[in-house]
């Protein structure tokens, strides 16, 4: 996996795109760069409200993303560099990514203007409100050893096209650690993720996908999937997070108070 996402899957061995869930033979959409889906992980033990599956208008999933207004889906830059909104549609606050939720069309994308590898950032208009309760952005995205968790519909196994994604949202309770963990991490903007085991963490059709942290027993948004922080595979080492509340400015300079 090159350093860089965690995007689209289930790509042919020729090819060096993520794997876009909808079957283990769809063609990939999007970035083709790799970026890390949940390996190790488990199925959803409940629905996030927030939680986006982001598609091609045929349905077919290729990055995940956080409502964080009625409105407003946060997402990896590098998930929606080069689409148009025209394209996208998003499916909001399921555990299936094929049925139940809202879906919504994309009107409006805004990429970070700073984004390169970092500031993997962007921003999703919908093109009508859903009733779907939105995630709060945290305060902090916590020091070394917060404990976080991670979710979406990526890859469950290391290897790229190795296996299909899975239909079930996954999880996968992991924590930050030091950024020297991560390679080529910017860290007043990014956050290092733990690879529990070693073997555990994001992979191909998780990008901009949200980590959470529990506050109060309600989950808040930290993070959105950016990259592999080392390793030629999934879950090899731990992953780049783009740090969302370090974007909160950012973000609220298009959408508004949250």
């Amino acid at each position: 996996m090159k350093v860089r996402t965690l995007l689209l899957g289930l790509l042919a061995a020729a090819a060096t795109a993520i794997a876009a869930p909808a079957a283990a033979t769809a063609a990939p959409e999007g970035d083709p760069v790799l970026t890390p889906a949940i390996v190790g992980g488990g199925n959803a033990t409940q629905t996030y409200s927030f939680m986006a599956s982001l598609q091609s208008t045929s349905g077919s999933h290729f990055c995940g993303g956080s409502l964080i207004k009625a409105n407003w889906i946060v997402t990896a830059a590098h998930c929606v560099q080069g689409k148009s909104a025209a394209s996208v549609q998003a499916r909001i606050g399921t555990t299936n990514r094929t049925s139940g939720g809202t879906v919504a069309r994309a009107s409006r994308i805004i990429i970070h203007p700073s984004y390169r590898t970092s500031n993997d950032i962007a921003l999703i208009q919908l093109s009508t409100s859903v009733t779907q309760a939105p995630a709060k952005i945290a305060a902090s995205s916590g020091a070394t050893n917060q404990a976080s968790r991670i979710i979406g519909w990526g890859q469950t196994c290391p290897a790229p096209g190795g296996c299909g994604a899975p239909v079930t949202l996954q999880q996968l309770d992991t924590s930050v650690v030091a950024d020297s963990r991560c390679s080529g991490i910017s860290g007043s903007i990014e956050i290092c993720t733990n690879n529990p085991g070693g073997r555990a963490g994001a992979c191909y059709g998780d990008s901009g996908g949200p980590q959470i942290i529990s506050v109060g027993g309600v989950w808040q948004l930290t993070g959105a999937t950016s990259r592999s922080g080392g390793g030629s595979q999934c879950a090899q080492a731990p992953s780049i997070y783009t740090d969302v509340v370090a974007h909160k400015t950012w973000i609220t300079g298009y959408t508004g108070a949250l």
